[in-house]
């Protein structure tokens, strides 16, 4: 069943551009990954991250968030194991080396299944898929329905907002005229995205 336009699917557009187009962890990545690595061998990064976003929703569809409600010590250790993961990977961003051209660097992006995996750890990625499933499914027969047009109206939105961020990523690669100023972008980035746990976790 198709959710009515104005009362239903628009809100539900517009919310999912909200959080998935904002700034958080993944699309941080995703622009040091563009900045580092190009985009085509960022694909492989954007894919997991809509495979894994995909999963979690229809999980927690499922009963995963019942399973929360009865055992939350389950979600407590999921969340802090997120956060760990995390800050890793905020200093596993800011420790790549700059690489342009044919310099030797360090790192390489994150694989499909890689970043598919993140999400489950993702405190971002929890927030937005607990609050669009309390938000817009509904109760009754019709509730795998809203659950399915959740998780598609969310995938097509990250096939649009995944490619941007990463594109941005690829644009500053760009404009930095040195390793060393890609190796401090990355410094940077890093920092940045370690701020955002403290700020999704408060």
């Amino acid at each position: 069943m198709i959710p009515d336009w104005n009362n239903h699917l628009l809100p539900l557009i517009l919310f999912a551009i909200t959080m998935a187009g904002s700034p958080g962890p993944n699309n941080l990545m995703l622009t040091a990954s563009g900045t580092n690595f190009g985009f085509r061998r960022s694909i492989p990064h954007i894919l997991g991250i809509i495979t894994g976003m995909a999963a979690m929703l229809l999980a927690l569809a499922a009963g995963l968030g019942v399973l929360f409600e009865t055992w939350p010590i389950i979600h407590e250790v999921l969340r802090i194991t997120g956060a760990l993961f995390l800050f890793y990977l905020a200093w596993r961003m800011a420790t790549t080396v700059g690489k342009l051209h044919n310099e030797a660097g360090t790192g390489r992006p994150l694989s499909m299944i890689e970043a598919a995996l993140f999400q489950f750890v993702n405190p971002k990625a929890w927030i937005i898929n607990i609050s669009a499933l309390a938000t817009f499914s509904v109760t009754g027969p019709d509730y795998w329905d809203s659950a399915f047009w959740i998780t598609l109206v969310f995938t097509l939105v990250m096939l649009n907002t995944l490619p941007f961020w990463t594109s941005f990523g690829v644009v500053i690669g760009r404009l930095l005229s040195t390793s060393l100023a890609l190796t401090r972008f990355n410094q940077g980035m890093g920092a940045v995205t370690a701020a955002s746990v403290v700020m999704i976790l408060n």
